[in-house]
């Protein structure tokens, strides 16, 4: 709709994307703001949403159903919700592209028994209580989803169907087994803030 507001972080792109941007502001009311690292781009969203709740997406994903975001936002409306998050789809690619997917999908439903795991792709949260959170940690690098959204109540967290779909893109340009491993450092090392604070190359 015209009057859904739409912010676009972008980190100095060299592919077009004001221009992309810019082609939709006959069908919503988007801007490109200033980015940088994830935490960065979204802060400074969030900083401009006056709606109860704001959603953060990645740049290269796609909704699997037009109606998961109205999903999202009943559930939390329903429920009394802080955040809300959906599966990741990898389309495409190898087995073992799907196959850690897959395990992400299954650790975000699981952490509702311990510490509540929204993916950065897709993450509702109530405005309010993002903001009483301070928002993402600047400071951290990497796992800046995982890093806030487990300090959520488990009982505020839910996580609801469908999916958003992605590429193996990340997982070509690292490897299959280093991905994997920083998931599971990250999982076991829930406790530790060093470990956020750490610079593990992600993004290079």
């Amino acid at each position: 709709m015209r009057s859904t507001r739409v912010l676009v972080a972008d980190a100095g792109s060299t592919d077009g994307t004001a221009d992309v941007v810019a082609s939709f502001r006959d069908r919503l009311a988007v801007q490109v703001i200033p980015g940088g690292l994830p935490s960065v781009g979204r802060n400074a969203g969030a900083a401009l949403a006056d709606t109860p709740y704001v959603l953060f997406l990645d740049a290269d994903i796609e909704l699997k159903s037009s109606s998961l975001v109205r999903r999202a936002v009943e559930a939390a409306k329903r429920k009394g919700l802080h955040c809300v998050t959906t599966n990741i789809i990898c389309r495409g690619g190898r087995l073992s592209d799907r196959t850690i997917y897959l395990g992400n999908d299954i650790f975000q439903h699981l952490s509702r028994l311990h510490k509540p795991f929204s993916t950065g792709m897709f993450m509702l949260f109530d405005t309010r209580r993002f903001r009483e959170l301070g928002g993402f940690d600047e400071r951290v690098h990497f796992a800046e989803d995982y890093h806030l959204s487990k300090r959520v109540a488990r009982r505020k967290f839910r996580v609801v169907s469908g999916g958003v779909y992605t590429t193996n893109r990340r997982l070509e340009r690292m490897g299959h087994a280093r991905v994997a491993g920083l998931f599971f450092a990250t999982a076991f090392n829930f406790w530790n803030k060093k470990f956020f604070l750490r610079d593990h190359k992600y993004w290079e």
